[in-house]
């Protein structure tokens, strides 16, 4: 498809400038043992700083927690904002932690109006790189003063995301790793922007453009990708504008990501090994898969959620048949409209099935989230409305049967080890191409148009449950629950992955002299 090479050619110019306790199914792994910081030496001390937003703060944890059970001191970084969020949700409490993990805080120039609400994507970004490196710096400040009895820093683990902080660790001469919080696929999807580029995909030169024919266009000989179309790129592909934010800072981060000690992903290898390796490829770090993360992380009263979790939806799940509810959960940043809502509400409805559905109450834009009166009325023997809940607890629970979910990564791998097929509704940045896995490649999924109708959700629904094409998923969601937990166990991929991380970056052996 010929096109005019300036749109590429100034985007090309702007870019280059910017160098827990698991449900009622089997127990999936063992804890990492508990007190194996021998090796280490003196106590190594590593400062974790995620994202600012649950689904980047969740594997964080997972990671502080894993590492803080082998012995090292763990000071995990908050945002004021979201610290604020955790207390509103939890209690004073939650920012108690335990001997040797604690909670720390930066400013982040958010507004404290609703500490129930999640800003929005762009609005974080701008933020943390523009206020967070001073406060950040002063914090580490602090963190090696003799005089507060903690031992001195020894690492920084960044969220990818947070990538201002890597230049405070080269001021202090530490090791610098990066954990990205999604998948690999999605990675190498973004660093492959600029392959649209140059096949003259991109930049947009106007929405009407955006046709099903064109964003089914296909993408073939990707590195380290399957069977892509352009709609299967990160979302942030399809503006119009060259300079458009979301575009420059998610294509610099990836990009800047040479610069790190080590990579570290939730993932395994079965699942992504051969989007890791194109990563690698790509003249990154080593690349550490260490997923899935829940899988491998100790259980601990610590906990990061932003809301106040509904414990009674487990119970409510124990009353209900082996495979007969249908889990809604659109994660933690997705907007709908409300007429979306709506037609998911009389999906639900028409498909006669029980249902569990999270509805957080920033979910619909600028409003808060009300369903109809009659859809209430008309469900209540069957449906259970919660605000938010512990989702890997309810996906490991025999009663549910399919996961009506945004893609999110997080969901994707407790999907997986719940060994649960999910009817996918991607929202923006990667889900679309996490989706385009699930449904062509894994064969765990089948994908809502952005276009939601009623009786394509009750569709989806009843084929997912009771149709051919749900059986050979749910066999293959199994499938993937095996490897995952494989890749768990002493001896796996992820297992041995995590003691390499140890042994090689964040506490690596002194080599003895000759």
């Amino acid at each position: 498809m010929a096109r005019s090479t300036e749109p590429f050619q100034a985007m090309h110019s702007i870019l280059s400038s910017n160098n827990n306790t698991i449900g009622h199914k089997t127990p999936l792994s063992s804890p990492l043992e508990m007190g194996s910081s021998s090796a280490l030496g003196e106590k190594a001390h590593v400062v974790c700083l995620p994202a600012a937003a649950q689904g980047h703060i969740n594997p964080m944890l997972d990671v502080a927690k894993m590492l803080h059970a082998r012995g090292f001191h763990i000071t995990f970084v908050n945002t004021e904002y979201n610290h604020a969020r955790l207390v509103h949700a939890q209690g004073a409490g939650a920012e108690a932690g335990v001997p040797g993990f604690r909670f720390a805080t930066i400013p982040d120039g958010m507004s404290r109006s609703d500490n129930n609400v999640t800003h929005d994507v762009q609005s974080i970004c701008k933020v943390i790189t523009e206020v967070c490196l001073g406060p950040f710096r002063r914090l580490l400040a602090e963190l090696n003063d003799p005089a507060t009895g903690h031992p001195p820093v020894t690492c920084i683990i960044s969220d990818v995301v947070m990538d201002f902080s890597m230049e405070a660790a080269r001021e202090l001469g530490l090791p610098y790793v990066q954990l990205w919080a999604s998948s690999a696929i999605s990675f190498v999807a973004l660093r492959h922007y600029r392959l649209l580029f140059d096949r003259g995909l991109a930049p947009i030169k106007d929405f009407k453009q955006l046709t099903k024919e064109y964003l089914d266009t296909p993408v073939e000989d990707v590195p380290g990708l399957q069977n892509m179309r352009f709609r299967d790129f990160p979302s942030f592909i399809r503006s119009v504008a060259p300079d458009d934010y979301m575009l420059h800072f998610t294509l610099g981060i990836v990009e800047r990501a040479v610069g790190a000690s080590a990579l570290i992903i939730n993932t395994f290898d079965d699942l992504e090994g051969e989007a890791v390796a194109a990563m690698e490829a790509l003249g990154l770090p080593k690349v550490y898969t260490i997923g899935p993360l829940p899988l491998l992380a100790p259980s601990s009263n610590i906990s990061m959620s932003l809301w106040k979790q509904q414990e009674e939806c487990l119970p409510w799940l124990d009353d209900k048949e082996p495979g007969s509810v249908v889990y809604v959960n659109f994660g933690s940043t997705t907007i709908m409209t409300d007429g979306q809502l709506v037609e998911f509400a009389w999906g639900l409805a028409m498909s006669g099935r029980h249902f569990l559905w999270i509805i957080r109450p920033d979910l619909v834009r600028g409003v808060t989230a009300v369903l109809p009166p009659e859809f209430s009325v008309e469900t209540a023997e069957r449906g259970l409305v919660a605000s938010w809940c512990p989702q890997q607890q309810v996906l490991n629970h025999p009663a549910v049967g399919v996961f009506l979910t945004h893609s999110g990564w997080n969901s994707t791998l407790d999907s997986m080890c719940g060994g649960v097929p999910v009817i996918s509704w991607p929202f923006f940045a990667d889900h679309q191409t996490i989706c385009r896995y699930q449904c062509t490649e894994w064969g765990v999924g089948m994908e809502i148009d952005s276009n939601v109708r009623r009786d394509t959700v009750a569709r989806l629904i009843t084929e997912v449950m009771e149709g051919q094409n749900g059986k050979v998923m749910k066999k293959k969601a199994q499938e993937w629950r095996e490897r995952a937990v494989k890749a768990t166990k002493p001896g796996g991929s992820s297992r041995r992955n995590f003691e390499e991380l140890i042994h090689e970056v964040l506490a690596p052996t002194p080599r003895r002299s000759a």
